[in-house]
């Protein structure tokens, strides 16, 4: 009988998307939209061919010798070269470099006489990957002409290679990046950014379908249906959006775990879990939050406020153990925080379900978000009920 209502509402639900899909389907067109945006923008891996230049006061062997390697380095290319700093700094200024190398003059006299010549870098940092790209390139570009002109002193002075190579650099150390050796920011991108937005949509239409029972004044028939268990009535509504939206984030996991090559170390079947639970834990914020507020266009806002803040506090942007312990308590009650921290577990370090329990349980916890909920819908429901039913002053006299 408690199924039935469920059934009952379900079959609702599924008639008023059938009669009025305009809405799930500019829902699904947003995912795909941001899937395939991201997918081509990254699809290179890294930005390649950044624009550079190099400021050569010197005019020497040497210094168009540095010039050639920093145009030979991935990822940079020299678009420009100029006899001084004035006219870097303009083209810096007017987006048509991203950092330049300024080589001052004298610097291959200097070398010979055995005096260090100082090189300048500069970089805009206004745009953060693209100055942090150009500054890695062209650092490890300026270490590596540091050393190969150190080797050519040492063999001026009768030293063998393997004698100037230990001087140089007298401890090797090798640098492992973990989780994403390539440095392909495709790969951080699309696997955080994808369900972070499937997360905002579920939300928003959640909120939006609660919210429109209220618009239509068609909360009294949605109850009958569920024989009058407020809670039976949501879970008959969101199950549908359920099985539809976790059906997107498994297939956009699928396509970059699958043709696009994205690394999964642990288990597929873990990962399925991961993404239904953040659906669900998202569908429970959103009845809470669309049960309380009894403003359909108020309860909107609040959702995409909520949503805006999870991109910050779940640690996508920036790490949540570097923020204030006063933000660090909020990040717990994100849902797309505890699915990075499993995504983390299972996809980069091969973790099983004895690493990722503690955050399932986090997830099924937002459970209570829509009892709650279904108690305030009651709540006011009877509310108006009662003032429908009592008379008013006028009908008194």
């Amino acid at each position: 009988m408690k199924m039935q209502g469920v059934n009952r509402v379900l079959v609702r639900e599924l008639r008023r998307i059938w009669r009025n899909p305009r809405y799930l389907v500019l829902m699904t067109l947003g995912v795909v939209f941001t899937f395939v945006f991201f997918a081509t923008i990254t699809k290179e891996g890294q930005p390649q061919c950044l624009s550079v230049a190099v400021v050569d006061m010197d005019g020497s062997y040497l210094s168009r010798r540095i010039c050639h390697e920093i145009d030979a380095t991935p990822g940079v290319k020299v678009v420009a070269v100029y006899n001084n700093h004035t006219e870097a700094r303009r083209a810096m200024q007017r987006g048509d470099i991203f950092a330049f190398y300024e080589i001052p003059k004298g610097t291959y006299n200097d070398l010979l006489q055995f005096r260090s010549p100082h090189f300048v870098l500069y970089v805009n940092s206004a745009y953060m990957l693209a100055g942090t790209l150009s500054y890695r390139q062209l650092a490890t570009m300026g270490m590596l002409a540091t050393g190969a002109v150190q080797r050519e002193v040492y063999r001026k002075n009768g030293y063998s290679d393997e004698q100037a190579m230990g001087l140089i650099q007298p401890v090797e150390y090798d640098t492992r990046t973990i989780g994403n050796p390539w440095i392909n920011y495709g790969n951080y991108l699309m696997t955080t950014l994808i369900p972070a937005v499937i997360a905002f949509i579920v939300l928003m239409h959640t909120t939006y379908v609660i919210g429109r029972e209220r618009q239509e004044r068609t909360l009294k028939s949605w109850m009958r249906r569920a024989g009058g268990n407020e809670l039976y009535a949501l879970l008959g509504k969101m199950l549908p959006y359920t099985a539809w939206y976790t059906l997107l984030c498994l297939l956009a996991n699928l396509i970059m775990f699958g043709p696009m090559g994205f690394p999964l170390e642990g288990s597929w079947m873990l990962m399925v879990v991961n993404s239904l639970l953040l659906v669900y834990a998202a569908q429970c914020v959103g009845c809470f939050i669309a049960c309380v507020i009894p403003d359909p266009p108020l309860a909107m806002s609040i959702s995409a406020i909520y949503s805006a803040m999870s991109f910050s506090l779940s640690g996508f942007s920036f790490p949540v153990e570097g923020m204030p312990s006063f933000f660090y308590s909020f990040a717990w009650l994100y849902p797309i925080r505890h699915y990075y921290q499993n995504f983390s577990d299972i996809a980069i370090f091969g973790n099983g379900f004895a690493h990722c329990w503690p955050r399932f349980c986090a997830l099924v916890a937002f459970s209570v978000l829509p009892i709650v909920g279904a108690l305030f819908l009651r709540w006011q429901m009877s509310c108006q009920a009662r003032q429908s039913v009592q008379p008013s002053k006028t009908d008194v006299q």
